[in-house]
């Protein structure tokens, strides 16, 4: 039996709707576009945009909308809905990607990235979306925790991670489980395929800043991206883009902590933790350098 095809509708439902939706209000209203850019602010031809589809529009201008319109919230809340569909399937079609993968680099600027996560972590992480029972958040976890297998393996992915300083530092609610994260992330960086750095706080400003970076290697050479913040993720497919999103990177892993200094700054936060003792030492795999608290900023191995 041939592959499922996926929905080609589904993405484009609720963008239907509020294309639909603003035409007939505009067309009830007796507003010319014209008029609804005085009400609005926006630009008459945003405006048309919005109303044939072309352009999704944001929260804000859906929000002018609905004042112009005396509709409450309700175009907002479909633009919402627009989005997050959008959003849910540049993400399936990447984590489609990540499979075939054969070297990723990651740079995560709040939070532990999910092929590094435990599964109190990832259960922790995931509540906070407010899942709607916790059987959408049993399946939510049991997902990113099987998206870790290309880690390990004969042909286990090439792994480089850059942490910002903050995610290494900022705890969950209980402090076993948080030790637990700790001791994984110095577990994991002796793979032979993993490299793992910190980008300390004493680098300062970076252009990645706020958000979170994974670049994906594909058989045949082909390069692809994805950035994602809270609300929004978006996949980088063009050439032109992906490299400007490499060099970037290449900038941030430049600022970072060497991979044992970061290791170093790991286990010394580890250490500091009431809950859990660190592995041995000795263990860890040779990356050169010295070790270094966070207050030091050392270069890439």
């Amino acid at each position: 039996m041939p592959p499922r095809k996926p929905n080609q509708n589904r993405s484009s439902h609720h963008n239907g709707s509020a294309r639909m939706v603003l035409a007939r209000l505009r067309e009830k209203s007796g507003k010319s576009l014209s008029d609804l850019a005085a009400d609005t602010t926006h630009d008459r031809i945003y405006l048309h945009k919005l109303e044939t589809g072309v352009k999704l529009g944001s929260p804000d201008v859906m929000e002018a909308l609905d004042k112009a319109y005396g509709t409450d919230e309700h175009l907002v809340h479909l633009c919402v809905l627009a989005r997050a569909d959008g959003i849910k399937d540049k993400y399936r079609h990447f984590m489609e990607r990540e499979r075939e993968a054969t070297m990723r680099y990651e740079y995560a600027s709040s939070t532990i990235p999910g092929l590094l996560q435990t599964e109190s972590y990832a259960r922790e992480q995931l509540r906070t979306a407010r899942p709607a029972d916790d059987n959408e958040l049993d399946a939510q976890v049991i997902t990113r925790l099987d998206r870790q297998a290309p880690l390990h393996g004969e042909d286990a992915v090439e792994f480089r991670a850059v942490l910002d300083e903050s995610a290494v530092r900022r705890p969950l609610s209980d402090a076993d489980a948080w030790s637990e994260q700790l001791a994984h992330l110095l577990e994991t960086a002796e793979l032979p395929n993993v490299t793992l750095q910190v980008l300390p706080f004493s680098a300062g400003l970076q252009h990645l800043l706020g958000g979170s970076l994974t670049l994906l290697w594909l058989p045949g050479g082909r390069n692809i991206a994805y950035t994602e913040s809270a609300y929004s993720g978006d996949l980088v497919e063009d050439p032109t883009d992906v490299e400007q999103l490499r060099l970037s990177y290449d900038l941030v892993r430049d600022s970072a902590l060497s991979p044992r200094e970061s290791v170093a700054l790991i286990r010394e936060i580890l250490e500091a933790s009431p809950s859990c003792e660190p592995p041995d030492s000795t263990s860890a795999k040779p990356h050169g350098g010295s070790p270094a608290t966070a207050t030091r900023t050392g270069a890439t191995a």
